[in-house]
């Protein structure tokens, strides 16, 4: 058996348990496996992880494990600043897009209603959303570590809040989405665009008091779900100016 040093740094030592956190980490093992299945076996999925160093030479997943060698193991994230040439994998083109696990519906209506291209579906199976992420280039969030380790997912996060509100925070700081906000056109019930539409033509749609009271709706071009400006607009914009505050 031989043995190798991992250092993880920032935010990979919530996947640690705590007495390890912080410290150096010894990996023993047999024969040559790759940087990246060493690192798994620790508990860090692979989309987490933005550069490897081993010996201090930027390496690739696919690197076989030296022994008595030692592997630094950095974070992906808006803070990294690696030289050229060090990161694994290029993120996707902007706008980002993102495919959510069964759990994280709340999630998946918050991101649609600040503008953000969510495919979400209490359906999907971990193979399905693996299979979407790679087919469309998307972004994978989720509360499952296991998910994140399936090898075709190249670009996730696994949500280290389990409160709905701070959840969204997390995501607009982990990819630096605060000056792509654009609220209000996407449905929260689909993905679909949203447009304007004239009262009459949805006015067998809407309750009472709503017919009374109000003259500006909107409609899903796809599922044609209706909206319109009543008390709950008031509490997302003023978690819109939160979030756009926190840049």
């Amino acid at each position: 058996m031989r043995t190798a040093t991992f250092t993880f740094h920032g935010v990979l030592n919530d996947f640690l348990k705590p007495s390890k956190r912080g410290k150096h980490v010894a990996y023993t093992f047999d024969g040559s496996p790759a940087v990246k299945d060493a690192i798994e076996a620790i508990g860090v999925p692979h989309p987490e992880v933005a550069a490897i160093l081993h010996n201090k030479v930027p390496v690739f997943f696919s690197h076989p494990l030296q022994p008595n060698g030692h592997v630094h193991v950095f974070p992906a994230g808006p803070e990294l600043d690696l030289p050229e040439g060090y990161t694994l994998a290029a993120m996707p083109s902007r706008p980002y897009r993102f495919v959510l696990d069964v759990h994280l519906g709340t999630l998946a209506s918050t991101l649609r209603m600040l503008g953000f291209d969510t495919l979400y579906d209490t359906n999907y199976s971990d193979k399905e959303i693996a299979h979407i992420a790679q087919q469309e280039q998307r972004i994978v969030l989720t509360r499952d570590i296991v998910l994140l380790k399936q090898k075709v997912i190249v670009h996730g996060y696994w949500l280290r809040s389990q409160h709905k509100t701070e959840q969204a925070k997390e995501v607009i700081r982990r990819f630096n989405l605060h000056q792509e906000i654009s609220p209000f056109k996407l449905c929260l019930r689909c993905n679909g665009a949203v447009r304007p539409i004239p009262k009459e033509q949805v006015l067998d749609e809407l309750p009472t008091k709503t017919q009374l009271y109000f003259q500006e709706f909107y409609q899903c071009t796809v599922c044609h779900k209706v909206y319109w400006k009543g008390s709950h607009y008031e509490h997302m914009q003023a978690f819109i100016e939160e979030l756009k505050q926190e840049s």
